[in-house]
């Protein structure tokens, strides 16, 4: 019934209680039974076929993702260069401040409220762009809509913690400067 001309290829699909592949010879020789022109071109499961169907999404979706996890790393390194600069910039007036009274549990957080900061506003301008660019998205998106509170949570909260192990190391290096040398140092 089916017009040979409008057709090259028909899939065909069973269901069965056995393991899939030990039931080909039998297809193979049902299909001849009813027609020995209709060949048997390639017989695979279902788990094969939407592996198969879906590769460009995984490829697409795996690369995506290893761009984000690059991309969390140079902004950790961008944000540890940057607070290392403050610190090297700021020594005079640390030492100041420790000199003053300040504890070194202050500077510590004086320099990562300031990265934090530095962050935050980031962070705004990095969701108003996710969210003006989410509609070139929408046909990528498998089961998640393109503003689903839950990703952009996600990603802030991994962006905090990945901006506070960065400014960690500098804050702490800047609570231990001695108040003395730092003053000389000018």
């Amino acid at each position: 019934m089916q017009n040979s001309e409008w057709v090259r290829q028909v899939t065909f699909e069973i269901r069965t209680l056995l393991a899939p592949m030990t039931i080909a010879g039998a297809v193979r020789r049902a299909v001849a039974e009813i027609d020995r022109n209709v060949p048997v071109a390639e017989m695979r499961t279902q788990e094969e076929q939407i592996r198969q169907t879906l590769g460009m999404e995984r490829l697409f979706a795996t690369l995506v993702g290893s761009f984000g996890l690059i991309a969390a790393l140079l902004a950790a390194i961008g944000l540890y260069g940057v607070m290392a600069y403050a610190v090297t910039q700021r020594t005079t007036e640390i030492g100041i401040r420790l000199a003053l009274g300040a504890g070194r549990g202050d500077v510590q957080r004086m320099m990562l409220r300031d990265s934090m900061l530095m962050v935050a506003i980031g962070m705004v301008a990095g969701i108003h762009a996710a969210l003006a660019l989410t509609r070139l998205l929408r046909e990528m998106l498998y089961g998640v809509a393109p503003t689903d509170p839950l990703s952009f949570i996600v990603a802030g909260v991994l962006m905090l913690a990945v901006a506070a192990a960065a400014a960690w190391f500098p804050a702490r290096r800047a609570a231990r400067v001695d108040p003395m040398r730092a003053l000389r140092q000018d």
